[in-house]
Formats: structure tokens, sequence, C-alpha cells
């Protein structure tokens, strides 16, 4: 076998691996959807068996019982209010930590990306009492500036990899054009941050439209400040669960989502490239 040959075999099987951990991963989704336009009597006999009859009720039942207009609304507020927390705030740290290299920028980089080595159980309930102390839980917005601090440490990680691809030379053209820090980095470097943007976007939207413990925690004690997948879990009971219900719901909860992530996964390939390629 000449090696042009290897390669292609190589290839080949690589392919083959990847397309089946792809239906590793896909096959429980589609174990969901096809679970939610069941009846329930189906659903509890056989839950891999394709539904006899498409049941599309289910979808009009369970959007009126999570009263879901209210709750893609709080979804939404959330995402946003984090997304612009994290990218704002992330993108001028990493601008400062690497355009002024001194040892006190140093150990602010080192403490501002060190909580990402924490795992979140462990500060849980201390993060709770702190959060009802300064009156940030019980309300979307206050989850959102909460996401903030669990975001901005790995994007900042992010931008500053990518930051170090970018000629400092366009710094200091903006500065003898009389531009200040603020507007060099507003005008001229944030521009150039886009492909990386749209990644940590694309990621943190995924993060904390699907996230469950944080708003448990935070915003799970009044129906009007839930989340789409806090609501879902309201149709699993103790002693009696509400299958059909309850995979209908988790479709309606993650769809927005995985649209979402459909319509912008390019960006992610990008961003990731980039930094490889510039410079």
């Amino acid at each position: 076998m000449t090696r042009k040959q290897k390669q292609k075999l190589s290839k080949v099987i690589l392919e083959i691996l990847m397309i089946i951990l792809a239906i590793i991963f896909i096959y429980p989704i589609f174990l969901m959807f096809i679970n939610s336009v069941k009846p329930f009597g189906e659903v509890v006999a056989d839950v891999i068996a394709l539904p006899t009859k498409i049941e599309w009720q289910n979808y009009k039942d369970v959007i009126d019982k999570m009263n879901y207009p209210r709750l893609f609304t709080n979804n939404l507020v959330i995402t946003i209010i984090g997304i612009l927390g994290i990218v704002a705030f992330s993108a001028i740290t990493a601008y400062i930590l690497d355009r002024r290299r001194t040892r006190y920028t140093r150990i602010a980089h080192l403490i501002i990306t060190t909580p990402m080595l924490i795992p979140f159980q462990t500060i849980m309930i201390t993060l709770l009492k702190v959060m009802n102390v300064i009156n940030l839980s019980g309300s979307t917005w206050g989850l959102g500036i909460q996401y903030w601090g669990f975001g901005i440490p790995m994007a900042t990680f992010i931008y500053c990899n990518f930051m170090q691809t970018i000629p400092k030379e366009l710094d200091e053209s903006a500065v003898i054009d009389g531009a200040s820090t603020f507007r060099t980095f507003r005008s001229v470097i944030f521009p150039l941050l886009k492909s990386v943007t749209a990644t940590i976007v694309v990621l943190d939207v995924m993060w904390i439209w699907n996230d469950f413990l944080l708003p448990l925690l935070m915003v799970n004690s009044s129906p009007a400040t839930k989340t789409l997948v806090l609501s879902a879990y309201a149709f699993v009971g103790q002693f009696n669960t509400q299958w059909h219900y309850a995979m209908t719901a988790m479709v309606l909860a993650v769809l927005p989502s995985i649209i979402f992530f459909i319509l912008l996964q390019r960006y992610i390939v990008d961003g990731v490239v980039a930094g490889a390629v510039k410079g």
C-alpha cells in the first residue's frame, strides 16, 4: 500500500469514527424529539419506538401550561444582559492586559483567569447568600449580571490570546492621530475582534440559554422569573412524571439555542482559526 493510499484510508477511518460519534451525541436529542410528539401511553410503553400517531397537541398544551412567551422573554433578557456584559468587560480588560504588560497586569491576568479552575458547586451556597444580601437573586436582570462573573474569565483568556496577533503599531498610529485609549479600542481594535467575539457570543449563548443550576438557585422561587429549562423540569415529579410534556417542554426550551448555533456555527471555526493564521 502506497503512502497516498494509507493517508486516504486514515482519512476514511477518521470520517467514519466522527460519524459514529455524531450519531451517539445526536441520538438522545432524536429521542427527545420523537417522544415529544407521542401520547403519554406510547412514551411509557416504548421510549425508542417511533410514534404511531403524531400528537401535536402536546406542544399546544405545554405552551399554555408553561406560559411560553413569558419564559422565552425571561431567557432572552437574561441571555442578552449576560452576553453584553461578558463581551464588553472581557474585551476591554484583555486589551489593557495585553497592551500594558507590567508586573501588576500579569498579577491581574492571573486573578481574572483563575476562577476558570474553580468548580461552581464549591461556591454556589456562598454565592446564593451573597446575592440575597445585595438583591441580585430573584430577578432576571440580576441573574444576567451574575453570568458576567462566570463568563468573563474564559472570555478574557480567549481575547488575550487573540489580542497578541494584532500589531501594536495600530495603537501607535491612533495615538498619533489624537485618539484616547478608549477611542483606540472602540474604533480600531474592537472591530478587528469580530471573529473571536462571534465565537464567544455563540458559546456563551448556548451556555446561558440552557443553564439549569444557577437559575434553579436564583430565580426558581417565582413562576414569573423562571427560565424555560426550569419550567420543563416542572413536569418531572417525584411520584408522577408527565414524560410526553417533559420531552415537549425540553424541545421548546433548547430549540432556539440549537437554531442559533446552526446559523452561527461557522463563526466558531472562523474565530478559532483566525488567531492561528493572523500575524
